[in-house]
């Protein structure tokens, strides 16, 4: 069924092809076709809190005036983004201070990436979230100040950047967005049969069907059971720590276009039932990054986010391949192969950054259609509660919940990938590629000593292999053994 705007502006809904209240009894029966065309809003959503539109909705004013100009004076002719870095610089007092100069400038000081962003930096021990960013730092810094900002709107104020934020923490997945599922799939298969058919071939494979008997996580791993077990333990949640209490508090009440993502490397030492509550599916018992014991990097994750939470683009770390079990929840990928850039992906020439939109709605609202007639398209899938994903080494991936979701995902290195990884870790910039690790530049030379002390002629025996696996790519078939290309005729060599 669809969902509808709670909004007396009907500007704004035609404008983003989203029917208002008013319409839906005119236009049931034709729904269907312009399902395919328009967006569809989360449950509950409501209307931008402080009356932001879209700039195209100025045209249909008839007053033609737009109250962000006029609040900013002479700032006005400063992008949007632009502003927005400025007033970042300031201290939550001052931005507090400024949003009482104009219309304008209320809005710019009350969008809620500049408050997040001040609680991020200022609460690294964690913070109390209570229902907006803005709330949350007041009721860190000043205890006894009362948030009124949110109670105001104002009219006639037009802005594209701003406007975009909103939407995309409101933006429900459309479903064409979902509806591809391209990735081979493999249940009950022998661990000769993965690694011939899909990790030598370095090529994604969903494994179903291989948790169930071995994996207490999928039982036991709810929200009751985790806050009990982890009590006042603190967990990685982006630059901050926090207890699980206080972080699902904070996910079941944020809609925003980022939200935060629990990814912490060290649970299993901070509790360690959690690392007894599963195993390493047999396919990726092999892990020779195991030889470097505490000295390894960083390597296995919890994950938990609310919906909208997830990964942009990137390639895993180290060279390394990944394989992500979902616990609770669903996800969606997609997957590039390592000759492929996404669309709006802009690695640098180094690789040591990589430029995205802002967020994963975003790439799909501007990026996601285009990939429709590549010759190599994207692999994609929705991963869903006691599935396992593989994703080999090199691959693209970009991965976003659709529900609230609990993971363990594992990096590792095997026979098939040990060459890469050690390539990796030689280059000359391995100080700004390599993570996990606070010793980066000596990463390789001590993977490689243990890698030969363990297991003494390993990598020779994968370098010849490697080496006559290349001359055979490079061989000339029959037929251009025997074509002289320059006659076009047949040459003959007794």
């Amino acid at each position: 069924m669809k969902t509808y705007v709670s909004t007396n502006e009907e500007i704004i809904a035609k404008q983003y092809l989203i029917t208002p209240p008013q319409e839906q009894e005119q236009e049931e029966e034709e729904e269907e076709e312009e399902e395919d065309e328009g967006f569809r809003l989360k449950d509950s959503v409501q209307s931008d809190s402080h009356g932001v539109q879209p700039f195209g909705n100025l045209y249909f004013n008839p007053s033609s005036h737009n109250s962000r100009n006029t609040g900013l004076g002479n700032l006005q002719t400063l992008t949007d983004e632009l502003v927005l870095d400025i007033l970042a610089l300031l201290e939550g007092t001052h931005l507090g201070i400024l949003s009482t100069v104009s219309k304008g400038f209320y809005i710019f000081c009350n969008h809620e990436p500049l408050w997040r962003n001040l609680v991020l930096e200022t609460c690294k021990g964690g913070f109390f979230f209570k229902g907006s960013w803005k709330s949350t730092f007041v009721s860190a810094s000043k205890p006894l100040f009362q948030d009124l900002s949110s109670c105001f709107k104002v009219r006639d104020f037009y802005s594209d950047y701003l406007f975009q934020s909103w939407l995309c923490a409101n933006l429900e997945m459309k479903p064409e967005w979902l509806e591809r599922d391209n990735i081979v799939r493999r249940k009950e298969i022998s661990r000769d049969e993965f690694v011939m058919n899909f990790e030598e071939p370095n090529k994604p494979v969903l494994l179903e069907g291989c948790l169930a008997n071995n994996w207490p996580a999928l039982e036991k791993w709810n929200r009751d059971y985790l806050i009990e077990k982890c009590g006042d333990v603190k967990f990685s949640v982006g630059p901050v720590e926090m207890k699980l209490e206080d972080y699902f508090r904070y996910s079941d009440q944020v809609r925003e276009e980022r939200p935060l993502y629990l990814f912490d490397p060290k649970f299993a030492e901070k509790i360690p039932q959690l690392g007894m509550d599963y195993d390493v599916p047999m396919y990726f018992n092999e892990d020779f990054f195991s030889v470097l014991g505490s000295e390894r990097p960083d390597y296995r994750w919890i994950i938990i986010g609310p919906a909208g939470s997830g990964s942009s683009f990137h390639i895993d770390p180290n060279s390394t391949s990944a394989w992500n079990a979902v616990i609770k929840g669903s996800k969606k990928w997609v997957l590039f192969p390592p000759d492929v850039v996404p669309p709006g992906v802009h690695p640098s020439p180094d690789g040591a950054e990589v430029a995205s939109p802002v967020s994963i709605i975003e790439w799909f609202m501007n990026f996601y259609n285009a990939t429709k007639n590549w010759k190599k398209r994207p692999i994609e899938c929705v991963c869903k509660a006691g599935e396992v994903i593989f994703v080999p080494n090199g691959w693209w991936h970009l991965v976003i919940n659709l529900e609230d979701s609990i993971a363990i995902t594992q990096n590792f290195v095997s026979r098939r990938n040990l060459l890469h990884v050690l390539e990796f870790l030689k280059r000359p910039n391995a100080c700004t590629l390599v993570s996990g690790t606070s010793d980066r530049v000596n990463l390789h030379d001590k993977f490689k000593n243990a890698i030969k002390a363990y297991f003494p002629g390993t990598i020779d025996e994968l370098t010849l292999k490697a080496e006559k696996k290349k001359a055979e790519q490079n061989k000339p078939s029959f037929w251009e053994s025997v074509s002289d290309s320059k006659a076009g005729a047949f040459k003959f060599s007794f």
